[in-house]
């Protein structure tokens, strides 16, 4: 069992599941419909197809909490998990697992999924052919939409094939039990400053929401690229030092102590900003104090509820349970299929007359369960099995 130093100890074997990340992946999965849900009615950055002329501007506090945190902490998971896969299967089936997981759900929704709703979504005079063939491939207009991530995912695993192969690192089919049983406030200091600056210098040229195809072909907001990279590498390290189970619960009350005061801090920025502050505090990028200030402040809203989430589950949501069994069985499947589920019912909700903060509640009510009932049945089909 893993030691928690002079907190009390967490009662599992190395091998043994851990459901608890698997409670965080669901939560997880359940915050970006809702931040998809979202779009249409907040102040958002990027674009969506959806267009609603009121917006409630609380919303931009939840889209930036949610971007500080919640894909960063779905990498660093990503990450936890590659060295035992890699060590089980060997570099060829690794990759094969990857590309079949990954790489045939990219292929799918960027080839036979986004090229009709794009080509609807921008009236034109051209046929559907002429535009996939001419505009959606020939000038390069290929998209994956919220599929990045898994992208993402896809270039990770292959460089980490090709740094187990350049340092022939030996199979370790469980994690290591160090003396040194997780970072200590000091390290974790070091971490949030240094991703802090990094994040800020990256942000001079590069500002939030600037989207770049990286060797040409990978979508990446690189304003938070630094998060990302630098999270699925602490992952890998995480498994090799058994950090998720021996992370002293203390701490982890600590660390999400910060996180959520962080949080709480940025809604009441959005919420009395005029009234309390006599300047605008943040900035999306640019070389300037605004944007150190938010790299600064996201960082820690990232460092804080990553540790913290994942002791929290941990301590208190641990168990399989029947429906966490299901839930978690079909978070990816809703991951992959969820923004098709919610803009329907964004389409759907358009011609009510309610608030838009309402709007959001009612299409993240309507499109929570609808996506994880949709995902159940499109596991059962025989071929989504070799996927899912």
């Amino acid at each position: 069992m893993g030691v928690m130093e002079h907190t009390k100890t967490q009662q599992t074997t190395p091998t043994s599941r851990l459901w608890f990340v698997d409670h965080v992946r669901v939560f997880l999965t359940l915050l970006v419909i809702a931040h998809h849900a979202g779009q249409p009615y907040g102040p958002t950055g990027g674009m969506w197809l959806i267009f609603n002329p009121e917006r409630a501007d609380i919303l931009g506090a939840f889209f930036a909490t949610n971007a500080a945190f919640f894909m960063g902490l779905f990498f660093l998971i990503s990450g936890y998990f590659v060295p035992s896969a890699y060590d089980r299967k060997g570099a060829k089936a690794f990759l094969k697992k990857r590309f079949w997981q990954l790489g045939v759900p990219i292929l799918f929704f960027a080839l036979l999924v986004f090229p009709p709703i794009f080509y609807l979504a921008q009236p034109s005079e051209l046929s559907f052919t002429q535009f996939f063939f001419e505009i959606y491939l020939g000038q390069g207009q290929i998209q994956v939409g919220h599929l990045w991530f898994l992208v993402h995912l896809l270039c990770y695993a292959v460089c980490y094939v090709l740094w187990r192969r350049m340092t022939k690192r030996k199979a370790r089919l469980e994690p290591a039990q160090p003396a040194l049983t997780s970072p200590r406030h000091g390290l974790i200091f070091a971490y949030l400053a240094a991703l802090s600056i990094v994040t800020f210098a990256i942000r001079v040229p590069y500002p939030i929401d600037t989207w770049k195809g990286l060797l040409w072909i990978i979508p990446a907001e690189i304003a938070h690229l630094p998060q990302y990279a630098s999270l699925f590498v602490i992952g890998i390290m995480a498994y090799h030092h058994d950090w998720f189970r021996r992370m002293p619960t203390q701490r982890g009350w600590i660390w999400l102590g910060i996180g959520l005061g962080a949080t709480l801090l940025r809604y009441g920025y959005a919420l009395f900003r005029d009234e309390w502050f006599p300047t605008r505090l943040i900035a999306g990028g640019g070389w300037n104090w605004r944007s150190l200030v938010w790299s600064t402040w996201e960082a820690t809203i990232c460092v804080g509820l990553c540790i913290g989430l994942l002791v929290l589950f941990r301590e208190r949501i641990n168990q399989p349970g029947k429906w966490g069994r299901i839930l978690s069985a079909n978070a990816y499947t809703v991951y992959l299929i969820h923004i098709l589920v919610v803009i329907a019912v964004q389409f759907w909700v358009a011609p009510v007359s309610i608030p838009p903060l309402l709007k959001f509640l009612l299409v993240t009510l309507i499109g929570i369960p609808l996506c994880f009932l949709i995902g159940h049945f499109i596991r059962k089909l025989p071929i989504a099995r070799l996927v899912l």
